[in-house]
């Protein structure tokens, strides 16, 4: 148990602090329009991030003051709690349905969706498991299979929903912690090749997926369809030039780009801060990322240093994708951007994980 506790990585704190305050604001810009539209009301999106975002900070610093042993000693419950709430919201009547997938559990308005919940549980999981059991990881059928196979029985529940990205964050996080613990190359190269067969299944078993891979190619083969979302994220991106055409000042939110507040909102950003205002978060997410792996590596112990690479490593997966997704990149998958996007339990969820690593840090030699 570490024994010497200090103040909190300070830089790690401001530096989400930036990023919560740019989302906040960039939300309510992206959803201004929206808002009075649907519910007569241009602060109703900015409202409820604002409350998301006081929910989040408030467990931020609550968790930042909980020894982070704690959570080796939940991690195996904590698992199988999300595996629990990952069935019951495939029950019709219990899960919600929005925008085609049944990833919701809740009423009324308070929902959460526990696929979010499982990347940090899983996370934590998986930490527990390579402290004690690290030299296994380079054997195939005692460590990695069996890892991995607990990580794909959880990728299959999530894309029941289904949600694809979500799914995808929380196996490349994985694959991240246990290459980092010392599982062989030569193992993933062939549980890779297993696995593009596997997503080749997936994308051939539904239509939808297909048009996503054809649209990420060439979106202008069907502008209309399965290629619009990305050719209006570009539209965004271009007219954004050098400094940008103003905040508040964007054409693509008035209803050409669908639910700019969330998944494309750095599209939106890029529009109204241009490329300057783009760079600028992304040194807040560079310099995130940096402090996060220090304090992994200053860890005082195996299970502190893989829980912060695995936290660290879900952010900068999740950016990666958002914005490889937002700039034509990558096919669109439906992922949020860490601390700027709109969302309940993606926010909640990044900041209490934030939490975790600033614990971490308190204990940390770096």
């Amino acid at each position: 148990m570490p024994a010497t506790r200090s103040t909190p990585d300070i830089i790690m704190i401001i530096v989400t602090l930036m990023l919560l305050s740019i989302g906040i604001i960039m939300v309510y810009s992206a959803s201004a329009d929206l808002g009075l539209y649907k519910f007569d009301d241009a602060f109703f999106f900015a409202k409820r991030q604002l409350l998301f975002a006081g929910v989040g900070i408030a467990a931020m610093f609550f968790i930042m003051n909980i020894n982070y042993m704690t959570w080796r000693v939940w991690s195996k419950i904590l698992l199988i709690i999300c595996f629990v709430l990952l069935i019951a919201v495939l029950i019709p009547g219990i899960g919600m349905v929005r925008g085609g997938a049944r990833s919701w559990i809740g009423v009324g308005a308070f929902s959460i969706q526990p696929s979010e919940f499982m990347k940090l549980a899983m996370i934590t999981f998986l930490a527990k498991y390579l402290s004690e059991h690290q030299k296994k990881i380079t054997s195939l059928k005692k460590g990695l299979v069996p890892t991995l196979g607990l990580v794909m029985i959880a990728f299959g529940m999530i894309m029941l929903q289904p949600d694809l990205g979500t799914g995808a964050v929380m196996v490349g996080t994985s694959i991240v912690m246990v290459f980092v613990a010392g599982a062989r190359i030569s193992h993933f190269v062939g549980m890779a090749l297993i696995g593009l067969i596997g997503l080749a299944g997936l994308i051939i078993s539904a239509p939808y997926r297909i048009k996503r891979i054809t649209s990420f190619l060439d979106p202008w083969s069907d502008p209309l369809g399965s290629g619009f979302q990305i050719i209006q994220s570009l539209y965004s991106l271009g007219p954004g030039g050098l400094l940008g055409l103003g905040l508040g000042q964007s054409r693509q939110k008035f209803g050409y780009l669908p639910e700019p507040q969330t998944d494309f909102i750095f599209a939106i950003l890029s529009e109204e801060l241009g490329f300057i205002g783009a760079v600028f978060v992304l040194i807040l997410f560079s310099l995130l990322l940096w402090r996060g792996i220090r304090i992994a590596l200053g860890a005082p112990d195996l299970f502190g240093s893989f829980l912060a690479i695995g936290i660290i490593g879900m952010v900068a997966i999740q950016v990666m994708i958002n914005i490889g997704v937002v700039t034509g990149l990558m096919p669109v998958t439906g992922i949020t951007l860490p601390f700027l996007s709109y969302g309940g339990s993606s926010l909640t969820l990044m900041l209490a994980s934030i939490g975790v690593i600033l614990n971490i840090s308190r204990y940390s030699r770096y």
